[in-house]
C-alpha cells in the first residue's frame, strides 16, 4: 500500500518522506483564547455530550470539549465506530487539530485525541512532525502519526554509517552533516536545527542535480553525433537580403549566431530559446530551418495544439511566399488525400518544412533527411513522444526548443540544465511590451469593465479557459460556462463574440478564427488545448 500510494519502496524512501511541517505540542491553548486567525491548535478539556446525528451516509459524531474557560465543538464524519468504542464521556483529553469556526463557535473536525496524563506532556517533543498520508492509507491505519512512528522506529535501527556523507569536506564548512540533517529534519531539537537541516538537504539535492545535468551536457558536447551544417547558403541569404520584413534585433542576431555555431560542430544542438510573446522566436526558427535547407536537410516544427500549429504555418507561408520552399501542415484533422501527399513529400524530400502537432511523431511519418526539429513549448510533450521524433533520422536532428514561459536563469540551469540556453530580451521595433497582471475573482466585474472600455476604443479581447466542459475532477472554470458569463456582460448584437476549441469542425473553427482576425468579432474565447 505504501508503494502504490506514496511510492515508498525502501527504508531510504521512508527517510526521504519528509514531514511537511512541525507543530509544538507542548503548548496548550485555553478554549476562550482561540481566534479565527489560528491554524492548528492543542487544547485540553473534559469530553461531554458525545452523540451521533443523522443516519447512514449523513451520520456524524459530535461532542463538546470543556475547559475552565469555555467549550469547543468536536466532529467526526469518518471513523465513527472507533470514536464510539474508544472515547469516554467525563474523561479529560488532549485534543489537537485544525481550528475552524461554525456559527461563530470554535470547532475541530476529525481531531487527534488522546487521554490526558501529566506524563503525556513531558514525553512530547518540542516540535512534532506532521507527515502527508492518503485517504486509503488512513483507512488502513497508516495516517500521518503512524508514518511518524514508523520513521521513529527506523531511526532506532540505523546509525550514521547507514547515511554516509556524500559531499566533499570543503562544502561542509558551516553546513550540517548528512546523518544529523536527516535526524533533525524529521525530529528537530529546535527550530534553528530544523532550518539548518532543511538548508543542508536542499543544497545536497540541487548540487547533485547540477552535477548530473552538467555531466549530461558534457557528454552531449563531446560524444553526441549531429549533422554538420557546413554553410549558410542561398536559402538563408536570399531571405535575409530580400524578404526579411524587419531589421533583426540584437538579441535575434545573437541567437542566430549561437545556433550557427552549434550546428557546425558535428554534435547535436539542444538549445532552449526563451522569449516573450512577440519577441520574434518564430523568425529565429525560420532562419534556423533555412540553414538546414541550405545544407540539404528538412525541418519540422511541432506545436502542442492545432491552433498554434496553424498560426506557425500561416506565419511561415506568408514569410516564404516568394521563396522556392515547400511548407506543409500535418495535424490530426488533416484530410486523408492531403495526408498522403504530405507523407510522400516528406519521404522523397520535396517538402522542406513541415509544421504539425503530435501527428508528426506517428509511425507513418518518415523523413528522407530530417536535420532540425523545432519544438514549441516543450513541457507540453512527454520525453517518450519527443524521442520518437529523434528516431526519424539515422543521426538525431538538431533541436531548438521555444518557450514563452519566463524562466529565471538559475531555474533554467537546473530544470533545463541539459540544454544550452538563449534568451530573447529585446522586442522588434514597434512591438508593444506585454503587460501581465493577476486579478482575483472578486475583481471580475472591474476586469469586464476594463475589457468593455478597450473594445470601445476599437480594440479586441480574447479569453482562454483550461477546460471545454465542466469536469468532475477539476474545479477550473470551463469554456461553456465562461461563454454564458461573457455573453451576460457583453450582450449580442451590441457585441460580437466567437468561440474556438479543438472539438469544433475545422470549417467552423477557421471561420471563427478569421472573424476575429478580420475584426468582425470583438471577443474570442479559446480552450487552452
Amino acid at each position: 500500500m505504501l508503494k502504490k500510494e506514496l511510492s515508498i519502496y525502501t527504508f531510504g524512501d521512508l527517510l526521504q518522506h519528509f514531514p511537511h511541517r512541525h507543530v509544538d505540542k507542548t503548548k496548550v491553548t485555553p478554549i476562550a483564547a482561540l481566534t479565527p486567525d489560528m491554524d492548528f491548535v492543542q487544547v485540553k478539556g473534559v469530553l461531554l455530550g458525545l452523540h451521533s446525528i443523522g443516519e447512514k451516509r449523513s451520520k456524524r459524531m459530535v461532542a463538546q470539549l470543556k475547559d475552565e474557560s469555555g467549550y469547543l465543538e468536536l466532529a467526526w464524519f469518518q471513523g465513527i465506530q472507533y470514536v464510539q468504542k474508544n472515547l469516554v464521556e467525563g474523561q479529560t483529553y488532549l485534543v489537537f487539530g485544525r481550528l475552524g469556526f461554525f456559527n461563530g463557535k470554535p470547532q475541530i473536525v476529525h481531531p487527534e485525541i488522546e487521554p490526558f496524563e501529566v506524563q503525556t506532556m513531558s514525553q512530547k517533543s518540542l516540535l512534532e512532525p506532521v507527515y502527508g498520508s492518503t485517504e486509503k492509507l488512513k483507512s488502513r491505519g497508516l495516517n500521518g502519526k503512524q508514518l511518524g512512528k514508523l520513521t521513529q522506529v527506523l531511526f532506532q535501527q540505523i546509525s550514521e554509517r547507514d547515511l554516509p556523507e556524500n559531499l566533499p569536506a570543503h562544502l561542509l564548512v558551516d553546513r550540517m552533516g548528512r546523518w544529523e540533517a536527516f535526524r533533525q529534519i524529521h525530529f528537530p531539537s529546535s527550530q534553528a536545527k530544523y532550518k539548518q537541516a532543511l538548508s543542508r538537504l536542499i543544497f545536497e539535492e540541487l548540487f547533485i542535480a547540477q552535477i548530473r545535468l552538467n555531466l549530461i551536457k558534457i557528454d552531449r558536447h563531446k560524444n553526441s553525433k549531429g549533422q554538420v551544417f557546413e554553410k549558410v547558403g542561398d536559402y538563408f541569404n536570399t531571405f535575409y537580403n530580400n524578404y526579411l520584413p524587419f531589421e533583426l534585433t540584437g538579441a535575434q542576431k545573437r541567437v542566430i549566431k549561437e545556433i550557427r555555431q552549434d550546428v557546425a560542430k558535428g554534435f547535436q544542438m539542444n538549445r532552449l530559446l526563451q522569449g516573450d510573446v512577440g519577441s520574434g522566436k518564430t523568425m529565429i526558427a525560420l532562419m534556423a530551418m533555412l540553414i538546414a535547407a541550405d545544407n540539404g536537410f528538412q525541418s519540422c516544427l511541432m506545436a502542442p495544439t492545432e491552433i498554434l500549429a496553424q498560426q506557425h504555418y500561416s506565419s511561415l507561408t506568408e514569410l516564404l511566399k516568394e521563396m522556392p520552399v515547400e511548407v506543409a501542415i500535418l495535424t490530426g484533422s488533416t484530410k486523408a488525400a492531403e495526408r498522403r501527399r504530405i507523407l510522400k513529400g516528406l519521404a522523397d524530400d520535396t517538402i522542406h518544412f513541415v509544421v504539425g502537432t503530435h501527428a508528426l511523431i506517428e509511425d507513418p511519418v518518415q523523413f528522407k533527411r530530417l536535420g532540425l526539429a523545432v519544438i514549441d513549448e516543450q513541457h507540453r510533450f512527454g520525453v517518450e513522444q519527443r524521442s520518437k521524433l529523434w528516431k526519424k533520422a539515422s543521426i538525431p536532428p538538431h533541436v531548438l526548443v521555444m518557450t514563452a514561459t519566463p524562466i529565471p536563469r538559475t531555474l533554467a540551469m537546473t530544470a533545463y540544465g541539459d540544454l544550452d540556453y538563449s534568451i530573447m530580451d529585446e522586442l522588434p521595433p514597434g512591438r508593444q511590451p506585454i503587460k501581465t497582471v493577476h486579478r482575483y475573482e472578486t475583481s471580475r466585474a472591474s476586469v469586464m469593465d476594463f475589457v468593455k472600455s478597450e473594445i470601445q476604443k476599437g480594440r479586441q479581447a480574447y479569453y482562454v479557459y483550461p477546460l471545454i466542459e465542466e469536469s468532475e475532477k477539476l474545479s477550473y472554470e470551463d469554456l461553456m460556462q465562461g461563454y454564458e458569463q461573457v455573453k451576460s456582460f457583453f450582450p449580442e448584437p451590441t457585441y460580437k463574440i466567437s468561440m474556438v476549441h479543438g472539438k469544433m469542425h475545422n470549417d467552423l473553427k477557421s471561420e471563427n478564427m478569421n472573424r476575429f482576425k478580420s475584426g468582425d468579432t470583438q471577443i474570442s474565447r479559446h480552450h487552452s488545448n
